[in-house]
This record gives structure tokens, C-alpha cells and sequence, in this order.
């Protein structure tokens, strides 16, 4: 299964839908994913629940919205273009005139005919997105005493939920590789659509081979969603993840790029670095300080899971970005398959990485295995010297790999790897 078919599900299915951070928008999208995927796990938080510094909002659903002009002419119809309404807007149903309306009329100025991304999750307002041309023609049409019919058939609920999907691979190893991606943008192929059809083709293709490592994806809504699962399953998350990547507008064909985790020297960093170079691609890593997606909950203080990003144009980066269109325009078979071909090569090399941990908590006593005097008769290496296990078993943290390791203690890495085989064989690594 190419990721052909994934994107005709996303293109014709997934894309129509109306998704927020909660909602039955949300929820159709996950049973869709699940259709493909039958062991895909649907979980929810409550709504109103506390996670953190946070509390997640209230469900969200909307049916319609739509504008009346004077003539009875319905002028904009969210069922035209779920991006119209303003996220999690209010339930309004009333007359205003021509003045109030336009400054409830949510533009791009410099871009004639797109329809802005707006959302007011954690503060009750409402509104509709149009493009700038339609404002225009709206102030010389109409008089400023006009009046217009606004209608927002939303409704909150304080005892809801917030769905996500959660989708394991077991794999040789506890030890996992995480994958997250965002589900909650209505109507937008780069963000983050894009990362919702790589994902369904990276399941497909590690559901197909055996892996070293288990592999763990998520598809949440961002931001709260991260947050609310990272509160959930902190514990485990810090013990089992070695390493992972957040996509990310991940489907146009324009260019490569990504931000490396807070200090960039993790594991998944080491991996996507290698798989630039492996396909000799020139890529674009952007500053940490200029996060704006998962990263900032995955590598938070506290958290600090090994967790980079993977993007073809980095959010924020396109013009297309939170506006009508970034569409399949923008978003194309060619884009995706380069944005799968770094993502799945960036896990394999991750999936073949030793990561050794030490079984002992402070310094282990050599001289009780004879391993103080006796490292000859072991055939280990050369000089006779316990500062060698000593060293290895200093950098067995469980953030270094094998080649890490022999840089750090300054071995070669042959010597480095005999080393490893042979404290596995006396129980001092995992």
C-alpha cells in the first residue's frame, strides 16, 4: 500500500472535515484513520479537566453559519468553506448593520482571495473569515445602516471530550521511537494534513518489517492535546522514549527543512542529520527559538523528551499558511512522498541505533566480577585498564548511542563495541 492511497483518503476524505480542538470533527477524523488502522487506540481527556497550567475547553461542535444580506441572499456560508467561521465562536443569531459586521469580518489584507485560519479557543468571541476582496465589495454594495442577519448554530459542552489516537508497534525493544502529528486544523493540506496521511504511511510501511525499537504515534490536537497526554503519561514517556520527531507541514515540494531538539544534540538530531546526508538533501534547521508547534510541550523543562521536528517549508514560513490556500495547490503526491522518504529513513536510523544503559545505579564494584585485574583473561581489549568500563558505563545513560560513547571516552568505536557486547555478557548494560 503506496502512500498514493493515503493521500486519496486525505485529499477527498479527511480533508472536507471541520476539525477544532474538540468536536465531532475531530472524532470523524480518528475513525477514519482507525478504518485503515483497526488497532488504533481512540482515547479522550474530559473537557474542563485540569493538565498542568492549562484546562482543557469546553467540546465544541458547530453545524452551521452562515450571513443574510438585505435581499435574503445568504452571502457567506460556513457550509461553503468550514474556514468562514471564526474556531470555537459562539452561538449568535441575530440583526446587526453593515459597521458592526465588518468588524466582525476577519480579513487577510495583503492577500486579496485568501480566507483566513482564525480561532478563539480560550476566550468567548465569534466571528466569520473572508477574503479581503469580498470586505471591499461589501463597503461599496452596501450602506453602513444595511442590516444583516448573522446566524452561528454552534453549542458548547462542559462535560465533553477531547479525542486523540494513539497507535503502538511493538517492537524487539520497551524502548520507543514517538511519532506526533496535530489533528485539529479544519480544511488546510500543508498544516497539517500533511502530517496526518505521512503518519498513516509510516504505520503502514513499520507495521510490514520487525523493529528493534517499539513505535508509538500520536495524532493529537496541538498544543492542548500534547499537553493533556504528555500529563497523563509522563512517567512513561521518560522511560521508554529514546527519541522520536514531530511532523509537521510536511507535504509541499518546495523545500527541506526542520528544528532540531532545545540543545540539538540528541539522538533524533544525530539520525535526521544522517538521513540528510544519506539522500543528499539540502536542508534548512531552524533555531528552537523560533518553535511554534509540539516541540514547545515535548521539550519542555520538566519534559525534555529527544523530540525534533520534520517539515518540508516550516510552518509560518509559506504564504499559503493559515489561510484557504494552503490546499492540494500547495500540498502534492511528489511533496509528501520527500517528506515520508525523511521521516521513515530518520526511524530506521533510529531503530538501528544501540543506546546502551547502565543496570546499576552509582558506579558498579569491578573488583567483585574480576573485572579489576583480570580484564586480559577477558579479551576485551588490549590494555588492561578498568577506566575503559568505567568510562562506558559513565556515558550508558541512556542518551548516547554506541558512536557517541566511543567520541566521548575516545576509543575507537570497533574497541567501543566490543565493549559493549562484553559488559551486556557480565549484566552491567541493558
Amino acid at each position: 500500500m503506496s502512500i498514493q492511497k493515503f493521500f486519496k483518503i486525505g485529499k477527498h476524505k479527511i480533508y472536507p472535515i471541520c476539525r477544532s480542538l474538540t468536536g465531532d470533527g475531530t472524532l470523524k477524523t480518528l475513525k477514519i484513520i482507525k478504518k485503515n488502522f483497526k488497532k488504533l487506540k481512540i482515547r479522550n481527556f474530559n473537557s474542563r479537566q485540569k493538565v498542568f497550567d492549562w484546562k482543557i475547553p469546553s467540546q465544541w461542535d458547530i453545524k452551521d453559519a452562515y450571513i443574510i444580506d438585505k435581499y435574503k441572499k445568504k452571502i457567506v456560508n460556513f457550509k461553503n468553506n468550514n474556514l468562514h467561521i471564526v474556531g470555537y465562536s459562539i452561538p449568535i443569531n441575530k440583526k446587526i448593520d453593515l459597521e458592526q459586521l465588518l468588524q466582525k469580518l476577519y480579513t487577510i489584507s495583503n492577500k486579496q482571495d485568501a480566507i483566513p485560519y482564525i480561532t478563539s479557543y480560550y476566550k468567548k468571541s465569534w466571528g466569520f473569515c473572508v477574503t479581503e476582496r469580498f470586505k471591499r465589495k461589501l463597503r461599496k454594495d452596501y450602506n453602513i445602516k444595511d442590516k444583516f442577519h448573522v446566524v452561528i448554530d454552534s453549542k458548547f459542552n462542559q462535560r465533553g471530550k477531547l479525542n486523540y489516537g494513539e497507535y503502538y508497534i511493538k517492537g524487539k525493544s520497551k524502548k520507543e521511537i514517538l511519532i506526533s502529528t496535530y489533528i485539529c486544523h479544519p480544511s488546510m493540506a500543508n498544516d497539517n494534513l500533511s502530517g496526518i496521511i505521512v503518519s498513516m504511511a509510516l504505520i503502514n510501511f513499520f507495521n510490514s518489517r520487525k523493529n528493534n525499537k517499539s513505535i508509538r504515534f500520536l495524532f493529537l490536537p496541538e498544543t492542548i492535546g500534547s499537553i493533556a497526554y504528555i500529563y497523563k503519561n509522563l512517567n512513561i514517556l521518560k522511560r521508554n522514549v529514546i527519541g522520536g520527531y514531530i511532523l509537521s507541514c510536511i507535504g509541499d515540494d518546495k523545500n527541506h527543512s526542520c528544528m532540531f531538539t532545545k540543545y540539538g544534540d540528541k539522538i533524533s538530531d544525530d539520525c535526521l542529520r544522517q538521513t540528510y546526508k544519506q539522500k543528499k538533501i539540502n536542508y534548512k534547521n531552524y533555531s528552537f527559538l523560533h518553535r511554534g508547534s509540539d516541540e514547545r510541550q515535548f521539550c519542555s523543562p520538566g519534559i525534555d523528551l529527544p523530540l525534533a521536528s520534520i517539515f518540508r517549508t516550516k510552518y509560518g514560513e509559506f504564504s499559503e499558511y493559515h489561510n484557504s490556500m494552503d490546499n492540494f495547490n500547495l500540498v502534492t503526491l511528489k511533496g509528501l512522498n520527500g517528506g515520508f522518504a525523511v521521516a521513515k529513513q530518520s526511524i530506521l536510523n533510529l531503530d538501528k541505533r544501540i543506546i546502551p544503559i547502565a543496570k546499576h545505579i552509582c558506579e558498579p564494584q569491578l573488583g567483585k566480577r574480576g573485572l579489576y585485574k583480570l580484564l586480559s583473561e577477558k579479551n576485551v581489549i588490549d590494555n588492561q585498564d578498568c577506566w575503559k568500563i568505567l568510562d562506558f558505563l559513565q556515558y550508558a545513560d541512556g542518551t548516547n548511542d554506541i558512536n557517541k560513547i566511543a567520541k566521548y571516552i575516545k576509543l575507537d568505536t570497533s574497541i567501543v563495541k566490543k565493549l559493549y557486547s562484553f559488559l551486556v555478557g557480565e549484566k552491567l548494560l541493558q
